[in-house]
């Protein structure tokens, strides 16, 4: 792994790269809502910067290439638009996006090791643009979806529409737990197993706040109202039966213990008066 790559002097930093005790960006208790028409204007700002960037980042995931020269393409994209590329030093994360390949469920920090024809890499980009972040991830197979097989293909499209499942859940009135419901019932019918452990989340001014949106059946509080803006990421596996591992050597990379390949797929979306906005559309 390469050192982090440098943000120019002039680029604004969100809190909490200044705090290197990683304590919460604020008090785990109130929601992420955007109440005034330039919040809005801001945070679809940062969320359109974070789609294109993400399109130019999954085009380079071919074979031979490296995550780290994708995390430095991402890096040099994002420093380019006057922003900051949020994942850098986020309680001490080394890179500027995460890179998680095959069985790495997510967090993977990009390296040196050359990509490999039917490797699933998900790229997850998140940008601090204006005083707002936008956050968004998908999944790609290195040589194209035929080079991983019909299974490794198959669990990409499904990741994709567990996420689908999920924004159709969106609606101001309706509970905040129910987009895991809808996201569970989709996957489990399909065959594929989802991450309990990992959660959307609220986004906007702050990079990691409430609401969390968990992506199974759950009783999280709360319920959906116009102006809320958080991210839906649901992690599906092959097998229902998956257990997953922190990596002990760098603290972040989250792996399936067997081995089997997850997949993930990410929008920040945006209740409105009426249902949802997606934000990160590409």
């Amino acid at each position: 792994m390469t050192p982090a790559q440098p943000v120019p002097d002039h680029i604004p930093r969100p809190p909490y790269v200044a705090d290197a005790s990683g304590s919460p960006e604020r008090p785990d208790t109130q929601f992420e809502v955007q109440d005034t028409p330039d919040k809005v204007r801001r945070l679809r700002s940062a969320c359109a910067l974070a789609a294109r960037v993400l399109g130019a980042a999954l085009e380079l995931c071919t074979e031979g290439t490296t995550t780290d020269a994708v995390d430095a393409a991402v890096h040099a994209m994002i420093v380019d638009a006057g922003a900051y590329p949020s994942p850098l030093f986020y309680k001490g994360f080394p890179k500027s996006v995460c890179t998680s390949v095959n069985d790495v469920v997510c967090h993977g920090i990009p390296d040196s090791r050359p990509l490999r024809r039917g490797d699933l890499v998900n790229v997850d980009v998140t940008v601090f643009l204006d005083g707002m972040h936008g956050d968004t991830s998908a999944t790609v197979v290195v040589g194209g979806e035929g080079a991983a097989g019909e299974a490794g293909a198959a669990l990409v499209r499904a990741a994709e529409g567990a996420l689908q499942a999920g924004i159709g859940a969106v609606k101001p009135g309706l509970p905040v737990s129910g987009i895991g419901s809808a996201i569970e019932a989709y996957a489990r019918g399909s065959g594929y197993g989802v991450v309990s452990e990992g959660t959307g989340h609220g986004v906007g001014e702050h990079f990691h706040v409430p609401p969390y949106v968990f992506h199974v059946a759950n009783s999280y509080p709360g319920v959906l109202r116009e102006g809320m803006s958080f991210t839906i990421e649901p992690m599906l596996t092959q097998r229902p039966d998956y257990e997953i591992a922190l990596d002990a050597d760098d603290g972040w990379t989250v792996v399936t213990k067997d081995g089997q390949l997850s997949a993930q797929f990410e929008h920040t979306v945006l209740v409105t008066a009426t249902g949802v906005e997606i934000l990160t559309a590409r």
